[in-house]
């Protein structure tokens, strides 16, 4: 990602999309003058790690289905994406198999009756790994943003965590919440 400085709002990304509408990052980064891209890794059952099986309310030895993403901006990673489902929820579907889903997994997940009601979002600056060092090509000096988004139904179901990381630099992060 260019040095420039980049605000990030969740929302865009929390919200289906209509048949035929770019990603939210897409479109955000074309709004910008940029080019947005995603490239998928991995798709794959996995041992759920202790946070996200805390998060997802399951024991941590349960399967759950990680959607790993590199996130790029005109070439250049820009974010390192894992997305976690419930095995009860993904299995089966397009979210457990090795390929892009159409409109998104946000677009989905609605299809299938698990409609994202509250986030709920820490986030963290950390060094980066030395993994990430090559990924964001940066040194050790710089910092990177940790943010971990768990994703609950209106019954307060956990349907997603997803964890994020990218450079620090040059972030700000944007969050609007409603009171009362």
């Amino acid at each position: 990602m260019s040095r420039e400085h980049w605000a990030e709002d969740a929302e865009p990304y929390l919200r289906p999309v209509a048949a035929g509408e770019p990603d939210a990052w897409q479109a955000e980064a074309r709004q910008r003058g940029h080019h947005g891209g995603q490239q998928l890794t991995a798709v794959e059952e996995v041992a759920a790690p202790e946070r996200v099986a805390r998060l997802l309310g399951v024991a941590g030895d349960s399967l759950v289905v990680v959607r790993r993403r590199i996130v790029s901006l005109d070439g250049a990673t820009t974010e390192l994406t894992d997305s976690y489902y419930p095995l009860h929820i993904a299995h089966g579907t397009a979210l457990a198999e090795h390929k892009k889903i159409r409109g998104g997994a946000v677009t989905l997940l609605a299809e299938l009756g698990h409609v994202g009601h509250t986030r709920h979002e820490s986030v963290a600056a950390r060094k980066p790994s030395e993994e990430e060092q090559a990924a964001f090509q940066v040194d050790s000096t710089e910092w990177v943003l940790d943010i971990c988004r768990l994703v609950v139904d209106e019954d307060n179901e956990p349907i997603e965590v997803t964890t994020m990381t990218m450079p620090a630099r040059g972030r700000t992060l944007h969050y609007t919440a409603k009171i009362g």
